[in-house]
C-alpha cells in the first residue's frame, strides 16, 4: 500500500489537477489525503474584511463530498488567504506542510506545477519542494505536479516555467469520478467553454489520451523520484 498525499491550494485544485488518478490510487488499495492550505472564494471580493463565513463553510461542505467520491481519507483545511499567499512567509506554508508530511508520512506527493499563473499555486509547490527536501530518513520519494486548468494554460509565458507532462495515467475507468466530484463544487464549477466545466475537463482528459494511447488520461511532471 503506497501513501498518497496531495497538496493544493484552494478547493477544487485536487479533483481539477488530480481527482481521476486519486480515485484509480483508492480503487488500488492506497491510503490517500489532502491538504488544502487555502480558503478560497474571499479574493472575489475587495476585501478579505466581512466576507460572508457561511460561503467558506458551504465550500468546505461541498470538498467534503467531493472527497467522499473520490475516496480521500482526510481532508485537511489550513485556511491561508484566497490568492494572497504572498502576503504570507514561505516559511509558514513551508511548516504547515511539513506538520502533515510528519503526521502522514506519505510516499507520493501530487501537487501544483510550479509555473502556474496563479500564484497560490505557485507559493505551493515552492512550500511542498522545501519541505520534502532530501534529508535524512526522508520519506516523500516521489513529486508529481498536475496541471489546474484555468491557471497552468493561462500562463502565456512560454519557455522552461511551461508544463512539461512526461507521467500519464489511464483514468478510463474512473473519469466519471472525477466529473462526478467536481459536480458536488457548485461554487467552483462553470459552463463550457470555461476550463473548469465538466465538459473540458472531460476534453481536457481526452486530449492527453490521445497523446500516449488511450480514451482518457491525466498528466503529470515529474520531479522527483527515488527508488
Amino acid at each position: 500500500m503506497s501513501r498518497i498525499l496531495v497538496v493544493a491550494a484552494h478547493p477544487d485544485d485536487e479533483i481539477l489537477g488530480a481527482g481521476a488518478t486519486i480515485r484509480k490510487h483508492v480503487n488500488s488499495g492506497d491510503a490517500v489525503e489532502c491538504i488544502i492550505l487555502g480558503e478560497g472564494l474571499t479574493s472575489r471580493e475587495k476585501s478579505r474584511k466581512g466576507f460572508d463565513n457561511e460561503l467558506i463553510s458551504e465550500l468546505q461542505y461541498q470538498t467534503l463530498k467531493a472527497a467522499e467520491l473520490i475516496g480521500f481519507k482526510n481532508v485537511h483545511f489550513s485556511g491561508f488567504p484566497d490568492n494572497r499567499f504572498d502576503s504570507v512567509d514561505l516559511l509558514e506554508i513551508v511548516k504547515e506542510v511539513e506538520k502533515y508530511i510528519q503526521n502522514f508520512n506519505p510516499d507520493t506527493i501530487y501537487t501544483h506545477h510550479y509555473g502556474d499563473l496563479n500564484i497560490d499555486h505557485r507559493r505551493t509547490f515552492e512550500a511542498v519542494i522545501t519541505a520534502t527536501r532530501p534529508i535524512g530518513e526522508y520519506c516523500v520519494k516521489e513529486i508529481y505536479c498536475f496541471e489546474t486548468p484555468s491557471s497552468t494554460e493561462w500562463n502565456f509565458k512560454y519557455g522552461d516555467n511551461s508544463f512539461k507532462p512526461n507521467v500519464f495515467v489511464d483514468v478510463e475507468s474512473t473519469i466519471d469520478a472525477k466529473l462526478k466530484a467536481m459536480e458536488c463544487y457548485k461554487l467552483e464549477i462553470r459552463d463550457f467553454p470555461h476550463p473548469r466545466s465538466l465538459k473540458a475537463l472531460e476534453i481536457i482528459a481526452a486530449r492527453w489520451g490521445t497523446v500516449v494511447g488511450k480514451r482518457y488520461a491525466e498528466a503529470f511532471e515529474l520531479i522527483r523520484k527515488v527508488m
